[in-house]
């Protein structure tokens, strides 16, 4: 297993680029179950939850060639003119709640579908009642046995669905199989999410016909086949990839540029680091930060977009934590998403939760220690924190980073931060990567 180490306090500056979204490149690329032939994707971010999705589909039956085209991102060729199993076992189901994303595609094209129920997870309890009461409202019928989720359907309906959460992958399970009902179906209360819009550009390039993306309102007029696009389908910039470097810049006192970011779908985030005292300056799909000279700390409270993301809570956190003054981050989206509270604690941030909130008061500098990731996002935040504190930080358990962060070392370097990944057991003198910087 590997570790980072990081030697901090170098402001970080420069220019990288931002890679597709994780969380619109799954449901995209499991959509294709519902057409068969062969279909192209670029921008595609190389990640661990990416080679799980093919893995998946390739059990299926839809064989995928993967290439790389320059130094991030792949190129995705995925052929769907076969299923031979409508099945996503616990094996790879476990290892990514979004394989359960495979249940409404399935049950559209094959009648059938057996899915792994995937449980909870580090930042809590995922349930997918809404998935299975909007599938159900289609004609789908379900029944657990052996930890599976089995559902058949004769014919797909239209039908009017009430989510009573606005569910990410929900909406986009319920999405994927109302586009080959028969009739109009209407998702209401749907997630607004950016990668369900790009999601919905997706399908349309298929022939399916979706109004109201980016609304709470989702109007799906089904049609009898789908087929491949016609091009290849260039998938959206990650926001929170773009959001996480921005932090990044601001907690070391840094000024970077960020491109192929989807500035439009930021526009939360980027609020709250003006109000930081950040100078925020973009383009159409580029984003400068010039860190302040003294900025404020700012309250945030996590929503569904367009409020501020959960994906970025704990990284705002760890650039809080160095702010001369006090905030309050109140994290109203999962239950349990303060575990790298502690973690920031034994760097010598001052960090008092209390319910779904955290009382953050800033300290005048961190210091490096040895920390352990919890999930994809906290493991974000201790490289933050890491890249700020004075000394040398250890992350460990960093295999959650390679599941959402395309060449995070790499990136890191190119604006001038002393990174390294190396095997758990390996040590490196203090200072090394300094010394390395500088050579």
């Amino acid at each position: 297993m590997d570790k980072l180490v990081i030697e901090g306090g170098i402001p970080l500056s420069g220019s990288i680029p931002i890679g597709g979204a994780k969380n619109a490149a799954l449901p995209i690329l499991i959509s294709t179950l519902t057409c068969g032939g062969t279909h192209h994707f670029r921008n595609v971010p190389q990640l661990v939850d990416i080679e799980s999705t093919l893995s998946l589909l390739g059990r299926i039956g839809c064989p995928s060639r993967v290439e790389a085209t320059g130094d991030f991102g792949l190129g995705v060729e995925l052929d769907t003119s076969r299923i031979a199993f409508s099945e996503a076992p616990y094996n790879l189901v476990r290892k990514m709640r979004a394989s359960v994303l495979v249940l409404g595609p399935l049950l559209a094209r094959c009648g059938q579908a057996t899915v792994a129920l995937p449980g909870g997870c580090a930042i809590g309890v995922r349930p997918i009642d809404q998935h299975l009461m909007g599938l159900e409202a289609l004609g789908c019928v379900f029944k657990l046995e052996n930890g599976n989720i089995e559902g058949r359907v004769k014919h797909l309906k239209g039908a009017e669905i009430n989510l009573s959460v606005p569910t990410v992958t929900g909406t986009e399970n319920i999405l994927m199989a109302a586009v080959l009902a028969d009739g109009v179906s209407v998702i209401h209360n749907a997630a607004r999410e950016p990668e369900i819009v790009d999601l919905v550009r997706f399908l349309r390039s298929m022939g399916a016909r979706i109004k109201g993306e980016g609304t709470s309102t989702l109007e799906i007029d089904g049609v009898p086949a789908l087929r491949p696009a016609r091009e290849a389908f260039s998938i959206l910039g990650d926001r929170i990839e773009a959001g996480t470097y921005l932090l990044a810049a601001l907690i070391t006192g840094g000024n970077i540029t960020i491109t192929g970011a989807p500035v439009a779908d930021m526009s939360s985030l980027l609020q709250h680091l003006r109000q930081v005292g950040a100078e925020i300056e973009t383009g159409d799909d580029w984003i400068r930060l010039t860190s302040p000279e003294k900025g404020v700390p700012v309250s945030i409270e996590t929503a569904p977009h367009p409020g501020f993301p959960t994906d970025m809570q704990a990284q705002w956190m760890a650039a809080m934590s160095l702010l001369s003054g006090s905030c309050i981050i109140s994290e109203k989206v999962f239950e349990n998403r303060f575990m790298h509270v502690a973690e920031l604690g034994r760097m010598g941030a001052n960090i008092r939760i209390q319910g779904p909130s955290a009382h953050v008061s800033g300290v005048d500098s961190l210091t490096g220690a040895t920390v352990m990731a919890t999930d994809l996002r906290a493991s974000a935040s201790l490289i933050l924190a890491g890249l700020a504190a004075k000394g040398q930080t250890e992350v460990l358990r960093i295999y959650h980073l390679d599941r959402g962060y395309e060449k995070l070392v790499k990136k890191i370097k190119m604006l001038g931060g002393a990174i390294a990944r190396v095997s758990t057991h390996s040590t490196l003198p203090v200072g090394s990567l300094r010394q390395e910087l500088g050579n």
